[in-house]
């Protein structure tokens, strides 16, 4: 016989009331102070939410959410920043963890699955992404996500009815001063909607009578309407100010202001993990360190115990207190290893030798290293930088090559860059990139240094890893192809907006006084290594963009 679960529908709620309700809901049915439950549930006025172990500062636009009426705030669920406008439907299955081992991957996918069906009922064939996503035809129409907490879970997920593209953008860390209708464009390559599937928006009875249907057969459950009992609505009229509050909002996931924090990022399979840390290095030990990203954790509070178990650590015990705290402890991030972080750590513990050699802290982490950089700094002969950064209306802006007029700050890396009997190359596209690595590589390269934004270095990390160099690559700071979403336009070459490089910084990483050039090499040897190594005699060379598209390209004389 199926079993009876409880309906709720809460229709629209601002952003706090929704959050409260999710804790409430979910402590009750651990406490076995109510019944399994399905909630139905939207957001009025919109809310931009970040995932649990996010910073507000750096997810979302504050000062466009506040002018606009979007309410900021924090799920109690991981995972990436999301705007809930109120054309969107959630949805969210509380009820009773199984006994045995936790199979988080098999209940995302069953849950998804209810999703899944009901989307089948209204015409729409969507399919299930690892690790929690649906799409349709390879577009995303309802992330998904969950939670536990004393032997019970919550599950949530947003179904796209319609989408406002426009203010997604530009609330979720867009800038807005440049954003123009090709970059909206650009994001329906990534989401669809009911409306855009199906022509029109059903009607919400529609929906929610097509994704209960489709739960029903995933639950082995009949639905009942009911209300909240006395005991949760006792709860959410007690605690609904604190999820109201800044310390809720802010939490405890506030970026370090602190001028000597050391930073890293990596991209695990599971979502992006960020780590700010403070040492004490008289101590050798980690006095403080900060875990943010749009991972998910089983228990929520997994991140929140690894920070405290890291305080005050010996930096080389760090890898075994990792380790041995998920062993211990149990807990289960989807995508994401003990290594993960690890790896994570290291890498801001390697800025420290960034800062040996005469950087701050500020513009050590903005250099991100690949393949024992350091080691073989002194060897390096080609500097890589992005066609972006030239002027944008330059003739040359998909030459290899620069004038070096002046107008932009590409020209003068090219002077920096040769003064010190080094190689400048502007890289025009992705292809373009690749090829000029493979050749480097083929003809002996062993280092370089190349700026990119950091979005790009993330997830092409295993990439120039792969390519067999050390590397150097200096973050760019200004507005990125990422920030505009316009990374398929980059990738192409077709970017059309202009950054700037951070020459100061490029400076001091190439220069005498900086990282570069103390070595055995020297400076002479240098030009005759970029001169062997690459075999760039002027002229030889020319961009692929330019040659294959006429445009914009001049062969070197």
């Amino acid at each position: 016989m199926a079993s009876v679960w409880r309906l709720l529908d809460t229709g629209a709620r601002p952003a706090a009331e929704n959050m409260c309700l999710d804790r409430v809901l979910l402590l009750s049915r651990a406490r076995g102070e109510a019944p399994d439950t399905f909630r139905f549930l939207q957001f009025s006025p919109p809310a931009a939410l970040v995932g649990f172990h996010q910073s507000v500062e750096q997810e979302l636009r504050e000062d466009y959410c506040q002018r606009n009426g979007i309410d900021i705030n924090r799920r109690i669920t991981g995972g990436g920043a999301i705007l809930f406008d109120e054309s969107q439907l959630g949805w969210e299955v509380i009820s009773r963890l199984e006994k045995g081992p936790r199979d988080v991957l098999g209940l995302y996918e069953r849950m998804c699955k209810g999703a899944i069906n009901g989307l089948k009922r209204l015409g729409i064939e969507a399919r299930f992404r690892p690790v929690n996503d649906i799409e349709v035809k390879g577009r995303k129409i309802s992330g998904t996500g969950g939670t536990e907490a004393e032997g019970a879970f919550l599950y949530q997920g947003t179904l796209l009815v319609d989408f406002d593209i426009e203010t997604m953008l530009k609330a979720l860390r867009i800038p807005t001063e440049k954003l123009k209708d090709k970059e909206v464009g650009s994001a329906r390559e990534r989401v669809t909607c009911l409306k855009w599937e199906l022509g029109r928006s059903p009607a919400l009875t529609k929906i929610k009578k097509a994704i209960l249907e489709g739960f029903k057969d995933v639950l082995d459950c009949e639905f009942e309407a009911g209300p909240l009992t006395l005991s949760e609505q006792e709860a959410f009229d007690e605690d609904l100010a604190y999820y109201q509050s800044d310390e809720w909002v802010h939490k405890v996931r506030r970026p370090l202001q602190d001028e000597r924090q050391l930073y890293a990022i990596h991209k695990a399979p599971g979502g992006i993990i960020r780590v700010s840390l403070l040492l004490d290095d008289e101590r050798d030990v980690i006095k403080y360190i900060l875990i943010t990203g749009d991972f998910f954790a089983y228990p929520n509070r997994a991140v929140l115990d690894l920070e405290a178990a890291l305080k005050d650590c010996k930096v080389r015990r760090m890898p075994k207190v990792v380790k041995d705290f998920f062993e211990e402890q149990g807990s289960e991030l989807p995508g994401v290893e003990p290594d993960d972080f690890i790896m994570t750590i290291e890498a801001a513990l390697r800025k420290r030798d960034l800062m040996a050699l005469g950087l701050s802290a500020k513009e050590a982490n903005m250099v991100h290293m690949v393949n024992d950089a350091l080691e073989h700094r002194d060897e390096t002969t080609v500097v890589l930088l992005p066609y972006c950064a030239k002027w944008a209306d330059c003739a040359m802006r998909y030459d290899e090559d620069c004038l070096e007029c002046g107008r932009c700050t590409v020209g003068v890396a090219y002077e920096l860059a040769r003064m010190r009997g080094m190689e400048p190359i502007t890289i025009v596209n992705f292809e373009h990139l690749w090829k000029i690595l493979s050749e480097m590589k083929r003809n002996g390269v062993s280092s370089y240094i190349g700026c990119c934004c950091e979005p790009f270095f993330t997830k092409h990390k295993e990439d120039f890893e792969r390519a067999g160099m050390s590397g150097m690559l200096i973050d760019i700071k200004e507005t990125s192809c990422y920030e505009l979403d316009l990374e398929k336009e980059a990738k192409l070459g077709s970017f059309k907006e202009q950054t700037k490089l951070d020459v100061e910084l490029l400076r001091k990483v190439m220069g005498k006084d900086g990282i570069v050039g103390k070595g055995k090499a020297g400076k002479k040897a240098r030009v005759l290594a970029v001169k062997e190594a690459l075999k760039m005699k002027k002229g030889q060379r020319r961009c692929l963009y330019a040659e294959e598209k006429g445009i914009g390209g001049r062969k070197r004389r």
